[in-house]
């Protein structure tokens, strides 16, 4: 299979002569979030955004779950599943570094309709490879097979960590905070509901990625494992860091996780290749894009304007990309998200 089953029905809810949306795509973020603050305020309030923090005396311990999405369609279409691990501990691992928190253990959970030991040796080869990349440990985890309940396999986990009382960021920006960038390696294992749709709207994911740098597929380029930043920790702790953002759902209106401030962005990275792609196929907005997609910018700290140049000379590939400012925004490539 090269395509997707539902994509027949994507022009009644968001097709490519309309403009493609994330919302349309059959993922209203809006409602996620109303939904997940309802979930919250059920349980009880917990401390931190990007992850759930727990005082256990002289540090705290830290806690993120999260899963690979609807990228798993694009491995199930090319046959390759050995890259999803890394996308499934990058999400958690990402989290607890935005937090300033060391991962240091990882759990998965990998739910199939019918098990296929070629398919769980690759996942659990790109889990191998993500732990070692984030270096943490590995410590097992539960293969459920559910076939009324899960069509194909769905692969999550929960990643722990440890930070000292002095270690976790405030999370909260400053005005007069610079914001320095990381770049992402690509689409990440976010919005991808919206991105193999508009892909698949006139190719296939076997065909080859409409660029000359790129020898790869489509569904390669969808492929490309996310980033994982906890080489930044050490680094990030090394200088007065504020707060951090882990650009996942929502896009750069994560940056608001961080307070609420104008974060004026005005070197940010060069969006990949394949965000124009997307954007092109789906005839989606610049504003859609960037409220979806990382748009090549994978992680934003916030830090003291004294301490962005050694940040920037300490990490090698990050630079100072905006600023904070008075205001309740993100201000990117002439949008106000």
């Amino acid at each position: 299979m090269t395509g997707d089953p539902a994509d027949d029905a994507d022009d009644a809810t968001g097709g490519v002569d309309e403009g493609m949306t994330y919302a349309g795509a059959g993922v209203d973020i809006d409602a996620s979030e109303r939904a997940t603050a309802a979930l919250v305020s059920a349980v009880g309030a917990f401390e931190g955004d990007f992850a759930g923090l727990l005082d256990i005396g002289d540090r705290y311990l830290a806690l993120a779950a999260d899963g690979v999405g609807t990228k798993l369609l694009v491995a199930e279409a090319l046959g390759d599943y050995s890259t999803v691990g890394i996308d499934c501990i990058a999400m958690n691992a990402n989290d607890l570094v935005a937090a300033g928190v060391t991962p240091v253990a990882f759990v998965d959970y990998l739910a199939v309709d019918d098990p296929d030991d070629e398919i769980a040796e690759q996942v659990g080869a790109g889990l191998s490879e993500g732990a070692e990349i984030a270096d943490v440990h590995l410590l097992g985890g539960e293969t459920a097979v559910m076939p009324e309940v899960v069509k194909g396999l769905d692969l999550a986990g929960t990643c722990a960590g440890l930070a000292g009382k002095e270690e976790t960021f405030d999370g909260e920006a400053s005005e007069g905070d610079l914001l320095v960038g990381f770049p992402s390696s690509g689409i990440h294992s976010n919005g991808l509901t919206l991105a193999r749709k508009a892909a698949t709207k006139r190719h296939e994911y076997t065909d080859p990625f409409p660029d000359s740098a790129e020898d790869r597929s489509i569904g390669e380029v969808l492929l490309e494992p996310t980033r994982i930043y906890t080489d930044l920790l050490s680094h990030l702790h090394a200088v007065e860091t504020h707060a951090c953002a882990h650009v996942t759902g929502g896009g750069w209106t994560n940056l608001s996780r961080m307070g609420a401030f104008e974060y004026r962005i005005e070197d940010p990275f060069d969006a990949q290749a394949v965000f124009e792609f997307v954007r092109d196929e789906g005839n989606v907005s610049d504003e859609e894009m960037h409220r979806t997609f990382n748009m090549g910018t994978g992680f934003v700290a916030s830090v003291a304007p004294d301490a962005a140049d050694e940040l920037v000379e300490r990490t090698g590939d990050g630079r100072v990309i905006g600023r904070v400012e008075p205001g309740d925004s993100v201000e990117i490539r002439g949008l106000s998200l």
